[in-house]
């Protein structure tokens, strides 16, 4: 992916850690040498409202500081917004799309329920896996840990390293653990076509 920008868009509803995520990843390549930039998009600001949050990745640095339009990559941390067309999951996308949803559903029934003809549709059980590793269903992080299964960003020792250095000091050792051990999961459990 040398020389080429990823951009990526993230549905989720509030206080699913779509923000986190967008941001997190962000900063976390910035010390791979890359350029990273991450923001969320609310509606309404309220928990479980249905948001939007943005990642671009970059080897120069990034000067757009607009919406994703046309992602490549788009990851969905609640497949309930796969049912409204008001979430616009597939808003802009096209056969070059990458899809990463959070359910226990198969690659091939996602694919239909999109309509996404061509576009790469991967899927992985973020959310039991949360539960498992941390105790609380919140997908971002074994979202994130799937995503680097598909693109190779960074490594997952260098996504793991740079969450102990940024959340270190805000969570209780137990919680990095579990993220941690969240991350590497999903990444392993990733269910492609």
């Amino acid at each position: 992916m040398a020389g080429q920008m990823v951009e990526i868009r993230w549905h989720a509803r509030g206080g699913q850690g779509a923000k986190t995520a967008a941001m997190f990843l962000a900063e976390s390549v910035l010390d791979k040498g890359k350029f990273g930039q991450g923001f969320p998009e609310y509606g309404p600001e309220r928990r479980g409202a249905p948001m939007r949050g943005y990642t671009r990745i970059s080897d120069t640095p990034v000067r757009r500081h607009c919406m994703i339009e046309h992602p490549g990559i788009v990851i969905v941390l609640d497949p309930s917004l796969l049912d409204s067309p008001a979430a616009g999951v597939t808003a802009g996308t096209g056969k070059d799309t990458v899809f990463l949803v959070n359910t226990t559903e198969t690659p091939a029934f996602i694919r239909k329920k999109l309509g996404v003809d061509g576009a790469t549709v991967h899927t992985v059980d973020a959310t039991g896996i949360a539960l498992d590793a941390i105790g609380r269903p919140i997908p971002n992080m074994p979202m994130i840990g799937a995503l680097l299964a598909v693109n190779d960003m960074m490594t997952v020792d260098d996504l793991n390293a740079s969450l102990v250095k940024q959340l270190g000091s805000k969570f209780s050792q137990k919680v990095i653990e579990g993220n941690v051990a969240a991350v590497e999961r999903a990444n392993k459990e990733l269910v492609s076509e």
